[in-house]
Parts: C-alpha cells; sequence; structure tokens
C-alpha cells in the first residue's frame, strides 16, 4: 500500500538528529521559552526574510494572536477565502472579529483580488490571504489593494514553508504571517507548533507578550493574554529539520513535475502548473466530479489518498449562520478535490503506480 502519508517514514531520515535535540533539552533544564526557542525564532525570521519571528503553540494561534495584536475593534470584518481550512476562520471569530467569506480564484484555489474588492465596508480591517496547498495567493494584487484601502494583509502560511512569490518567500509578503509545524506540514515538529513572522517590531513584541498570559515582566500582566509558548523541545527538532527544508521542497517540486507531466486522464483536473518552481508542494491537489469513486478505485489498486477538505467551512455546524450563503465554487471544490501522496520520501516507482491507478481509473 502506498501510504498518502506516513510521518514515521518521513521523519526517518532526520531520527537521529531529532534524538540528540530531545536528550539536550532533557540536560538543559529548561523546558519552556529557553535557548533553544529564541535560537528557532532568530533562524525562522532569517529563512523567511523578515525582522522578527514569535514562536507560539500552533498555527490557530498564530492567527488569533496577530489579529488580536492589531487591536481591531470588535466586530471588525476581515476578509477569508471561503474555501479555506476551517482554522482560518477560528482565527477570525476567536479575536472577535467578523470573518467575510470570499470565493477563491477557481483555477488557483487562492483569493480573488476581484472579489475581495467587492466585499470590502467600511468595517473591513484585514485581508487574510492563504497559501492554500502551498502555493502563494497573488500577494502583488492583494498587497496593492490593501495598500490602497488601508489595511492589513496577514498571510496563512500554514501550508506554504518555503513557498515563494515575486523572489519573497512566505511569510514576508504582507503585514504578518501565522505558520504551523503540524507534524504532517513540509517543516513539520513532533507535535504542535506555530509560530508569527513580521517586519513590525511593536506587534512581535505584544505577541510575544500575548502568548505568555500577557506579561514580558515575569507576573506583571499587561494584557489578558493566553498560554500559547513553543516548547523547547519542539523548537530544538525544527531546528534540525529547518536546514533540510529547501531539499526536501526540491523533491517535492520533482514529484509535483513528474505527476503534472505523466497524468493524462481526461476527466482529472491537475494543479496550475505556471509555479511549479515556486509552490511548497504541501499537498498535490486533483480534482474529479466522481471523487469518491476516484478515491475507491485508488484504494483498490494499493494507493491512499486524502480529501482536504470535504466540508466547507460555511456548511459546518460551528457557523450554521452562514450556511445561507451562495458559494457554488467553494462547493464544487470541496466535492471533487482529492490529494494524491506527495512528500520527501515518496521513491520514483511509487510515483509511477500512482499516476498508472490515476490513468486507469473508469467512471462512465
Amino acid at each position: 500500500m502506498i501510504e498518502h502519508l506516513n510521518l514515521g517514514r518521513v521523519n526517518q531520515p532526520h531520527a537521529e538528529a531529532i534524538r540528540r535535540a530531545v536528550e539536550r533539552v532533557a540536560a538543559s533544564g529548561w523546558y519552556v521559552l529557553g535557548r533553544e526557542g529564541e535560537a528557532f525564532e532568530a533562524e525562522f525570521a532569517r529563512y523567511c526574510g523578515t525582522a522578527q519571528a514569535v514562536g507560539v503553540a500552533n498555527g490557530l494561534d498564530a492567527l488569533t494572536l496577530i489579529f488580536r495584536g492589531y487591536g481591531f475593534p470588535p466586530g471588525s470584518e476581515v476578509i477569508v477565502p471561503a474555501n479555506t481550512y476551517i482554522a482560518s476562520v477560528l482565527a477570525v471569530t476567536n479575536a472577535g472579529l467578523v470573518p467575510v467569506l470570499v470565493e477563491p480564484d477557481e483555477p488557483t484555489y487562492a483569493l480573488d483580488p476581484r472579489l475581495v474588492e467587492r466585499h470590502l465596508t467600511p468595517r473591513t480591517r484585514a485581508i487574510l490571504a492563504v497559501h492554500l496547498y502551498g502555493r502563494c495567493a497573488d500577494m502583488t494584487a492583494l498587497g496593492e489593494l490593501a495598500r490602497r484601502h488601508g489595511l492589513k494583509l496577514v498571510e496563512d502560511a500554514a501550508q506554504a514553508h518555503g513557498a515563494t512569490h515575486g523572489g519573497r518567500r512566505a511569510g514576508n509578503l504582507g503585514d504578518a504571517a501565522g505558520f504551523s509545524f503540524y507534524p504532517t506540514k513540509n517543516l513539520g515538529a513532533l507535535g504542535d507548533a506555530g509560530a508569527v513572522t513580521t517586519n513590525d517590531e511593536a506587534l512581535a513584541e505584544k505577541i510575544r507578550s500575548l502568548r505568555n498570559y500577557g506579561s514580558r515582566e515575569k507576573y506583571v500582566n499587561e494584557y489578558a493574554g493566553v498560554n500559547s509558548r513553543l516548547d523547547e523541545v519542539q523548537a530544538a527538532i525544527l531546528r534540525e529539520k529547518l536546514p533540510h527544508l529547501d531539499a526536501e521542497n526540491r523533491r517535492r517540486r520533482q514529484l509535483a513535475r513528474f505527476y503534472l507531466d505523466a497524468l493524462r486522464h481526461p476527466d482529472v483536473l491537475l494543479p496550475p502548473a505556471d509555479a511549479v518552481a515556486c509552490d511548497a508542494w504541501h499537498l498535490f491537489v486533483v480534482r474529479h466530479p466522481a471523487r469518491d469513486r476516484l478515491l475507491a478505485h485508488l484504494a483498490s489498486r494499493g494507493v491512499g489518498s486524502a480529501i482536504h477538505y470535504p466540508i466547507p467551512p460555511h456548511h459546518q455546524a460551528a457557523y450554521a449562520e452562514y450556511r445561507r450563503l451562495n458559494l457554488p465554487i467553494t462547493e464544487r471544490i470541496h466535492r471533487e478535490v482529492l490529494s494524491l501522496p506527495l512528500h520527501p520520501q515518496l521513491s520514483d516507482e511509487e510515483a509511477e503506480r500512482v499516476v498508472e491507478a490515476v490513468n486507469k481509473f473508469s467512471w462512465q
């Protein structure tokens, strides 16, 4: 069976470095907000090209703390792509703000700047650009739009570690960015972890306080903060894996290029091939009108696949008030998307078997 993803296999090349990192932290006697976290923040900021990086507990907290850090008035609106993972929406509502769901540009799955502009109101304070599946949104157009209207442009870069747009890396394309280092990500920890990157030093300092109960000085609390700190073990592991990120992303791009060239099923819609060298290829997502039958067909041939994501946020019970929205593009995407195996340890032979299985799918 070719699994869609096996994290043990993905981490196997790093096993010895991970063991050393854990032992180093255990021996240090310091496990929260210590040297490993500070070093990782500096190294990740340097990697992204930003002045600041702030480690937090997870990707959702990273985005939530950005919105809290800006201090927008309660009820302010944030533009969010309707087809994103629900965490993007949760970050907005957790910060006491109102998500405005906007249909994506269908070929790229990213925010359509033209539609964004139509949804702006006097209450809009920010645009959340989600780099879904590892492809950067059109940050040039969105940046111009944000500047023209005096809005903050925030990146949800949870799936875009190492992706680029216009020669700059994700995390340094807007005013601030939230990253997740969940184990499945291109740069994954061995548990939950996240970070905020920004060139805004005042925002970074406020988030450093908010993540630590609202405190920068022990027992002195300036804000009603939260407990959202990147622990030393995860920081140490991420430090060991970060130097290998570019090489692993290159392997992802090799596999993506092979899929794009070799997948020839007339009814399987492939992702865009115009930015192979820029995308992080966190996921290789195809579409088919009979998606569930394709998934079953692949499983019968020993190929695992996954759905990212089966239910759009506005159809989740958590956001029942949005169910009435007319979002046909988003709903079609969620009915049709299927992720094929793609990770740095996938062999050429396995990729060939995936292609053969997809190309032999018969559904009519």
